[in-house]
Protein backbone atom coordinates (compact mmCIF):
# COMPACT_ATOMS: atom_id res chain seq x y z
CA UNK A 1 0.00 0.00 0.00
CA UNK A 2 1.33 3.48 -0.71
CA UNK A 3 0.40 6.46 0.56
CA UNK A 4 0.03 9.47 -1.25
CA UNK A 5 1.60 12.61 0.30
CA UNK A 6 1.77 16.11 -0.65
CA UNK A 7 5.06 17.87 -2.09
CA UNK A 8 5.79 21.17 -3.43
CA UNK A 9 8.51 21.48 -6.12
CA UNK A 10 10.24 24.70 -7.46
CA UNK A 11 12.58 24.99 -10.09
CA UNK A 12 15.00 27.88 -11.33
CA UNK A 13 15.89 27.86 -15.27
CA UNK A 14 18.79 29.26 -16.92
CA UNK A 15 17.34 32.07 -18.94
CA UNK A 16 20.81 31.41 -21.51
CA UNK A 17 18.30 28.43 -22.99
CA UNK A 18 15.75 30.97 -24.48
CA UNK A 19 12.39 32.34 -24.37
CA UNK A 20 10.86 29.03 -26.37
CA UNK A 21 13.32 26.61 -24.34
CA UNK A 22 12.13 27.70 -21.13
CA UNK A 23 8.41 27.16 -22.08
CA UNK A 24 9.16 24.03 -23.40
CA UNK A 25 11.30 23.00 -20.06
CA UNK A 26 8.24 24.13 -18.22
CA UNK A 27 5.86 21.86 -20.33
CA UNK A 28 8.34 18.65 -20.48
CA UNK A 29 8.07 18.99 -16.21
CA UNK A 30 4.34 19.65 -16.05
CA UNK A 31 3.32 16.75 -18.30
CA UNK A 32 5.95 14.95 -16.12
CA UNK A 33 4.08 15.54 -13.21
CA UNK A 34 1.06 14.81 -14.62
CA UNK A 35 1.28 11.42 -15.94
CA UNK A 36 3.56 10.30 -12.53
CA UNK A 37 1.04 12.32 -9.92
CA UNK A 38 -1.59 14.37 -9.51
CA UNK A 39 -0.85 17.71 -10.15
CA UNK A 40 -2.80 20.29 -7.82
CA UNK A 41 -1.17 23.45 -9.16
CA UNK A 42 1.83 25.45 -11.22
CA UNK A 43 2.59 28.66 -10.45
CA UNK A 44 5.05 30.58 -13.14
CA UNK A 45 6.78 32.81 -11.15
CA UNK A 46 8.85 34.30 -13.99
CA UNK A 47 12.35 36.02 -14.45
CA UNK A 48 13.45 36.91 -11.18
CA UNK A 49 16.75 37.75 -9.78
CA UNK A 50 19.01 35.28 -8.17
CA UNK A 51 19.91 35.69 -4.38
CA UNK A 52 23.17 34.72 -5.31
CA UNK A 53 25.00 34.18 -8.89
CA UNK A 54 24.90 30.83 -10.00
CA UNK A 55 27.31 29.41 -12.46
CA UNK A 56 28.06 33.41 -12.73
CA UNK A 57 24.11 33.77 -13.81
CA UNK A 58 22.11 36.58 -11.92
CA UNK A 59 18.41 35.85 -12.94
CA UNK A 60 16.79 32.73 -13.78
CA UNK A 61 12.82 31.43 -14.22
CA UNK A 62 11.38 30.73 -11.56
CA UNK A 63 8.32 27.46 -11.54
CA UNK A 64 6.19 26.74 -8.50
CA UNK A 65 4.65 23.29 -8.38
CA UNK A 66 2.25 21.20 -6.03
CA UNK A 67 1.46 18.15 -6.37
CA UNK A 68 0.56 14.67 -4.61
CA UNK A 69 1.68 11.32 -5.29
CA UNK A 70 3.48 8.15 -3.84
CA UNK A 71 6.84 8.37 -1.89
CA UNK A 72 8.99 6.90 -4.91
CA UNK A 73 7.90 10.05 -7.34
CA UNK A 74 9.75 12.67 -6.21
CA UNK A 75 13.10 10.98 -6.51
CA UNK A 76 12.41 10.81 -9.69
CA UNK A 77 11.71 13.78 -10.07
CA UNK A 78 15.10 15.11 -8.68
CA UNK A 79 16.58 12.81 -11.05
CA UNK A 80 15.36 14.23 -14.39
CA UNK A 81 15.95 17.65 -12.81
CA UNK A 82 19.26 16.67 -12.41
CA UNK A 83 20.12 15.49 -15.80
CA UNK A 84 18.02 17.94 -17.50
CA UNK A 85 20.26 21.36 -19.56
CA UNK A 86 18.94 24.01 -18.52
CA UNK A 87 17.96 23.81 -15.19
CA UNK A 88 20.44 25.81 -12.48
CA UNK A 89 18.73 24.59 -9.23
CA UNK A 90 15.55 23.02 -8.16
CA UNK A 91 13.88 21.68 -4.57
CA UNK A 92 11.48 19.21 -3.93
CA UNK A 93 9.95 18.85 0.13
CA UNK A 94 6.99 17.49 1.30
CA UNK A 95 4.49 19.69 2.73
CA UNK A 96 2.54 18.77 6.07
Amino acid sequence: MSLVRNYEAIFVIDLDVGEENVKALVEKFKNLIETSAQLESIDEWGKRRLAYPINKKHDGYYVLANFSSGPDFPRELERNFKITDGILRYLVVKKD
